[in-house]
């Protein structure tokens, strides 16, 4: 069987996320193995994930009707994550078959919470510049388009030339960082763009170390095209630059345990508070305090926390912008 989409004549939403859509393969580990080395692991766990995937699950929780555009396979794992996206209450009418395997992720989790990932990107590598434009074309009614890098950069690009041309706000979040870095002329199609420190650092050429730095590193994407910037810090918090002036938005006093899938819930917060028309701060504020929420569960999709979660964190720990 070919590539096929679902068919919606009316596809109504809020929020359009372009990208990944993975099976999460997760080995929990007391410490990393180093070169050569076998540890033994204390839990293996299959979870939803991919970048595209995790982000509009984060906005849907945070009370975004949102529409997904990518590509599964037409293997078991494709009909799990179909099927797991239904019951988020996700539209995935713009989420191709494609024969083959759907794309796969193997991380490892060791007890401090950091990860590493590998990923097979699967049926994930299909998507096209034309598939994305047109499958965004199709939701030109939504206020927000969120693109990760996780799928094939040209794709990214084509989907956000849909999205301007249907006066749509794009948002772009830079991991993973293209091999090639960025593709020509993808920030100047980006309203917001939003990287991590060590992505900052990257796509600048210069080392993101603290608030100084990163806000450098957040001016240089403006420069680059990118009409806003955040640059997240982790414990940090974020550094912003828009073109009503620059900030910094404070961290959430939370015990990590697995860093997982933090920054995705940070991207899909604040899509889905900006399309819900909050300011800019309490937008990066709501954000910010998603990404502190996932990392005290274990897990991609099951990290991604509620309304109702984020608003409890938000009045148990009030924060001032800065």
């Amino acid at each position: 069987m070919g590539p096929s989409c679902r068919a919606n004549l009316t596809p109504v939403s809020e929020v359009v996320c372009i990208g990944s859509l993975n099976v999460d393969l997760v080995v929990r580990v007391s410490r990393m193995p180093d070169t050569g080395e076998t540890v033994t692991g204390t839990a293996l766990e299959r979870h939803l994930g991919g970048k595209g995937l995790n982000q509009a699950i984060a906005a849907a929780r945070a009370g975004a009707s949102v529409a997904l555009v990518g590509a599964a396979g037409t293997d078991e794992g494709g009909g799990w994550m179909r099927d797991q996206l239904a019951a988020e209450g996700i539209d995935t009418s713009a989420v191709a078959e494609v024969d083959g395997a759907s794309g796969t992720a193997l991380i490892e989790v060791d007890a401090a919470g950091a990860n590493r990932i590998v990923v097979i990107p699967g049926a994930n590598g299909w998507l096209t510049p034309d598939f994305t434009a047109a499958q965004v074309d199709r939701f030109s009614g939504a206020s927000i388009a969120l693109a990760p890098l996780e799928v094939p950069p040209d794709a990214v690009v084509g989907a956000l030339r849909s999205a301007r041309a249907a006066g749509m706000r794009t948002i772009v979040n830079t991991a993973p960082v293209p091999p090639d870095g960025l593709p020509e002329g993808l920030l100047d199609l980006t309203d917001i763009v939003i990287a991590n420190e060590h992505e900052a650092g990257l796509l600048t050429g210069g080392a993101v170390t603290d608030r100084a730095s990163a806000l450098t590193a957040a001016h240089a994407l403006r420069g680059r095209g990118a009409t806003s910037a955040i640059v997240t810090l982790g414990a940090d918090g974020a550094i912003w630059s828009t073109p009503d002036g620059d900030g910094h938005t404070a961290a959430y006093p939370v015990t990590p345990i697995d860093t997982v899938a933090a920054g995705d819930a940070f991207c899909g917060v604040l899509a889905a508070g900006l399309a819900s028309g909050i300011g800019w701060e309490l937008a990066v504020r709501r954000a910010n305090a998603a990404g502190a929420l996932a990392t005290t569960i274990a897990g991609a999709s099951p990290s991604l926390p509620s309304t109702s979660a984020i608003d409890q964190l938000l009045l148990a720990h009030p924060v001032e912008d800065s």
